[in-house]
């Protein structure tokens, strides 16, 4: 291939840090060896049926044909209805975007409203594709590490530490991946408050909203007052909530403005979401909610099961998260143990041990921008989870510190 045929945008982007992981993952299933993965945030629960009817019922009707870009009308609707009930917000469907996935409501929300130069504040540990997002809208991303004390909380203080006249956008995620920190009452007053006088925009991403724990209520900063709603683009999807990760439902709200302003975006990147799907979650956000607080009390289940345990596995130390269904610890203390001449020097090396000697798949925590740690989801069986913890014990059992 001639030199200079990758474009400069994407040469920015940086490789995923699973790469290496999981070829090495494939390789050994390849081997016929059982890889217990850890790596993948999708729900194990299945789509409910009454959901799966309403696509069956469109496809039979004949509804296979394009729509309008933006979604149609009956659910952009019934967003606006979602919205109203569980985030206490005024809405109209000309405020609303449908999208393929939350990933691309955010792809369009950064290529609208960033400039080149643009910093975007991104608190830390972040999700993986926020950072490639912004740089291929011409933004920097900006970094705003957590503290591990605060369960990876972010607050004001921090914020203000990343803060100059470039900034544009801070990209808010609660519950985060992977970290499943939720920003909770006067920390998230503060930051409106800031975001306002500053004139700041906000990329609010809620998908993991409804599995939140210990009585943790998820709050719409956008909820917080008509100034911040104003500067806020809210994102969110079905994909967590109701276990539809491959109907790719997702959405933005915000000012009309730049809402029309996504669509025009959407309207040349991919036009319409497939036309079944938007049926499916239109029943999916007006028909029985009862399933999620059912997969909610099994992920909490999961997540105190996988907590204890992982802090009863010598070298290692896990918080529990406030929602989502990620733990993220800290692996630090296995630094400097050896197994022959395998010497764990840093977290992919501990990625490396655990899916070669336990043969378990886990994501590095430079993935997300927060080295030394990893995280691992309990979106997966409890036996799963049992089986996968067992056999890391086993091998960090095996070195010697």
């Amino acid at each position: 291939m001639k030199p200079g045929v990758i474009s400069s945008i994407i040469s920015k982007i940086s490789p995923s840090a699973t790469i290496a992981v999981a070829a090495k993952a494939d390789e050994l299933k390849r081997k016929g060896i059982k890889i217990i993965s850890f790596a993948t945030g999708e729900p194990d629960f299945d789509t409910s049926e009454n959901i799966k009817e309403a696509a069956d019922q469109a496809m039979k009707a004949g509804f296979t044909k394009y729509t309008a870009v933006a979604g149609i009308k009956e659910l952009r609707e019934a967003i606006c209805i979602k919205l109203k009930r569980d985030n206490h917000l005024d809405y109209i469907p000309s405020q609303i975007i449908v999208s393929n996935g939350a990933k691309q409501a955010l792809y369009n929300a950064f290529m609208t409203i960033c400039e080149q130069g643009d910093e975007v504040l991104l608190p830390t540990p972040c999700y993986v594709t926020f950072p490639e997002q912004v740089k291929l809208a011409g933004g920097t991303p900006v970094y705003v590490p957590t503290k591990e004390e605060n369960n990876f909380r972010i607050t004001l203080e921090e914020l203000k530490t990343k803060y100059t006249p470039k900034t544009k956008v801070l990209v808010f995620n609660s519950p985060n991946n992977p970290s499943g920190a939720v920003c909770k009452g006067d920390d998230l007053e503060k930051i409106a408050n800031f975001l306002v006088d500053k004139g700041i925009w906000v990329i609010t991403d809620e998908i993991y909203e409804n599995i939140t724990y210990d009585k943790t209520e998820h709050i719409s900063i956008a909820s917080l007052g008509q100034e911040i709603k104003n500067q806020t683009i809210m994102v969110n999807g079905l994909s967590k909530t109701y276990a539809m990760t491959g109907w790719r439902v997702g959405y933005a709200a915000g000012p009309e403005e730049i809402i029309s302003a996504m669509v025009k975006f959407q309207g040349h990147v991919t036009s319409n979401i497939n036309s079944i799907a938007q049926k499916g979650a239109i029943e999916a956000l007006t028909g029985p909610q009862e399933m999620i607080k059912a997969m909610c009390k099994e992920y909490a289940i999961r997540r105190d099961y996988i907590v204890k345990k992982l802090n009863s596995i010598r070298g290692i130390s896990c918080n529990s998260p406030d929602g989502a269904f990620y733990v993220f610890p800290n692996i630090t203390k296995l630094y400097g143990a050896c197994l022959g001449n395998n010497i764990i020097n840093n977290e992919m090396d501990v990625v490396n041990y655990i899916l070669e000697e336990a043969h378990v798949a886990v994501v590095p925590g430079e993935a997300f921008n927060y080295p030394d740690h990893i995280r691992l989801t309990f979106a997966i069986s409890i036996d799963d989870i049992k089986e996968g913890l067992k056999r890391i014990e086993s091998a960090i059992n095996k070195l010697i510190f």
